[in-house]
């Protein structure tokens, strides 16, 4: 697309909908991680902040068997963050959702991980029946947020977990040096509820009696309490540095993307979004290292010249998927030419919210209560 306006400090462009640009080319995504980073330094010009939250954290977890839950899917970032709690200290408990779409590679990262950091792990296998509908309505529905069932089970999982052990803390990997650069509208409605519920009813054929949930009031609430802790914000992280090392103590083996250690995230990430919607989501990740300094912008233009993935892995990922989603490869197709909708079309507790001219007073209420 020749008429695409791309920003002049990153990658991320005009396939953005609601992309803002400066006087000077720059992207409102640039502008949110320099006011993010600006905040956090304050906070981790010296390491006072982080050893008083983990002191924090061991008093609060004494007497019990854990003093924080970690999720690990295996990738970077959860990895490096089981690394890093052990080595402060803490006594995690690492919690897994197998939703079914596990490479073999991912299933070896995570047994290498535990066993070789002596962590407990909670694994939830999620209903197969109820979670390949709940997939197979969300490409019904035919918007972006596919990943978004897996999503919200996680977190559900995640705090389902800590809830059950008396557990106040869950430590993360989110972070804004990789994952600052955030196109909502490529993916949204992950911890709405009501959303996820009406395009089951409306598309799926199965009630979703045990999958993983959150409530109304579950967003809310993680944004006025203290208890998620992104511990990769309080540290010096760098993604490449990061990989050398969990190579090195874990025998931790790379899945080649963000994500792909998951087949049907690399699917979708690889095939979906771009083929469908015309989303590259390695625009936000390689922008997100290059306001880090970990990458250059001519080397991310010099990645996203690459197809997101081989052609022929494309190839069996399909007919991985069609087999194990219950679909033939025409029904697929088929699902693939559905006119593109996004979360706005369909009832929802925030979307409402996010179309409202209350919006803005309605994020200073939650911030002023995060504060407080």
């Amino acid at each position: 697309m020749n008429d695409l306006k791309i920003c002049t400090r990153c990658v991320m462009d005009s396939t953005d909908p609601m992309i803002m640009f400066d006087s000077d080319g720059v992207c409102n995504h640039c502008h949110e991680y320099d006011k993010q980073i600006g905040s956090l330094s304050k906070l981790t010009s010296d390491d006072s902040y982080l050893r008083t939250l983990v002191e924090t954290i061991k008093n609060e977890g004494k007497g019990s068997a854990y003093d924080c839950v970690i999720g690990l899917s295996g990738g970077v970032d959860s990895t490096y963050v089981a690394l890093l709690v052990k080595e402060l200290g803490l006594r995690p408990i690492a919690v897994h959702l197998d939703n079914g779409w596990n490479s073999e590679l991912a299933v070896q990262n995570i047994e290498n991980i535990v066993k070789a950091l002596d962590i407990d792990l909670y694994t939830y296998v999620i209903n197969w029946i109820e979670f390949r509908d709940l997939q197979l309505s969300f490409l019904k529905a035919s918007t972006p947020d596919i990943e978004v069932p897996t999503d919200h089970a996680i977190f559900a999982i995640l705090r389902k977990v800590a809830k059950k052990y008396g557990i106040r803390y869950i430590i993360n990997g989110i972070n804004v040096k990789t994952e600052s650069h955030h196109a909502s509208s490529w993916s949204q409605g992950h911890s709405d509820w009501k959303y996820i519920r009406d395009v089951q009813k409306k598309f799926g054929k199965e009630k979703l009696n045990t999958y993983p949930h959150g409530s109304f009031y579950t967003i809310f609430e993680d944004r006025i309490s203290n208890n998620w802790i992104n511990i990769l914000n309080y540290v010096d992280y760098n993604k490449i540095r990061a990989k050398k090392v969990i190579e090195e103590k874990l025998g931790w083996r790379d899945y080649g993307g963000k994500h792909f250690e998951s087949i049907y995230t690399r699917f979708y990430q690889g095939y979906i979004l771009p083929v469908k919607f015309g989303y590259d989501k390695r625009k936000m990740h390689l922008s997100s290292l290059i306001c880090s300094g970990e990458l250059t912008r001519e080397d991310a233009f010099r990645e996203l010249e690459k197809p997101p993935y081989s052609e022929m892995l494309q190839l069996q990922d399909r007919e991985y998927i069609c087999k194990k989603l219950n679909i033939s490869a025409a029904e697929f197709d088929g699902l693939m030419k559905l006119p593109p909708r996004s979360y706005f079309d369909y009832p929802s507790y925030y979307g409402r919210i996010l179309k409202s001219s209350f919006y803005g007073h309605i994020v200073k209420f939650i911030k002023w209560l995060y504060r407080k």
